[in-house]
């Protein structure tokens, strides 16, 4: 068996902890993850992982040669990276992972683009709003909104600026009235946007050389659908609190009103996160010029 492969197979397998979802991941059976591992343990006359019925863990040298074969395996793919950049022309899969709705509006159509240019390249795109791992994923990309954890070993960089707009229906705003200013937010009713299950996010609104003033947004409609915000809002349902690349049709067909144009909208950062390599693959290193050459034109 092949060396390399059995290695990135075994790093893979500790990195998801179970043969299984290695078998997934790597489209591979369960027994042939296991050979690989086998293959490994039978050539250094080591075990690697103690194995039970319920569980596995690395032994003390498991632990240390798995730290080596990363570092192999990053050396190697460096390698092939430095072959790649000579072809002037990247190629193999491209899989990169981003929200919903930011992703099939504004990412996929360059990414789209870019496949066209190099007919060598092969995209694996997945639109998913909960939170990546790279290397638990396997991707060579993901696309992030908002603030960013820090994270070992993982280079990012801001590839747009979302603005965000408070906007409502005419209908709406014949009925309830027109918000002013800020503080007159409080007595109209929002259609809230909550991710995963997770607590409602205040509205935000930046001041000059102090943090942005938040407002926590009061209604009865909440999703955790950026679309479907847009839709009730332009149902006349109430304000809501939107990208404006998002609902850029519907104000400039007089579907939605936007609101407060005296007040800054606060911009949301997007920003393309890769695992730290010694040499930064082609492909992915076009994909993020093209992103940051791309995306900012359709922000506005």
């Amino acid at each position: 068996m092949d060396r390399l492969t059995s290695m990135a197979v075994f790093v893979k397998t500790v990195d998801l902890g179970s043969f299984a979802a290695t078998a997934a991941a790597l489209d591979l059976s369960g027994p042939m993850v296991g050979k690989h591992v086998r293959f490994l343990e039978e050539r250094l006359g080591v075990r690697l992982i103690n194995r039970t019925t319920r569980r596995q863990s690395l032994t003390d040298f498991g632990r240390a040669y798995y730290e080596r074969c990363r570092i192999v395996l990053a050396e190697a793919e460096a390698a092939d990276a430095l072959a790649a950049d000579q072809l002037s022309e990247p190629r193999g899969k491209l899989r990169v992972i981003m929200p919903v709705h930011f992703g099939r509006r504004c990412v996929a159509p360059i990414l789209l683009g870019l496949a066209q240019r190099y007919p060598a390249l092969e995209l694996d795109l997945s639109f998913s709003d909960p939170i990546a791992d790279l290397a638990e994923d396997g991707c060579d990309l993901a696309i992030r909104t908002g603030n960013l954890e820090d994270q070992a070993g993982v280079m990012a960089r801001r590839v747009a600026r979302q603005r965000m707009v408070v906007c409502a229906s005419q209908s709406y705003l014949e009925i309830h009235g027109w918000p002013q200013q800020i503080e007159d937010l409080g007595s109209h009713q929002a259609i809230i946007y909550r991710r995963s299950g997770r607590v409602v996010q205040p509205w935000l609104f930046p001041r000059n050389g102090q943090p942005a003033l938040e407002v926590m947004p009061v209604g009865r409609l909440r999703f955790d659908d950026l679309a479907a915000i847009a839709d009730a809002a332009a149902a006349g349902m109430g304000l809501a609190w939107l990208p404006y690349w998002l609902v850029r049709e519907r104000i400039q067909a007089g579907a939605l009103v936007p609101l407060l144009s005296d007040q800054p909208g606060f911009l949301y950062d997007a920003y393309a996160l890769w695992l730290q390599t010694p040499q930064l693959p082609l492909k992915v290193r076009l994909a993020v010029e093209a992103l940051a050459a791309a995306l900012p034109r359709l922000m506005t």
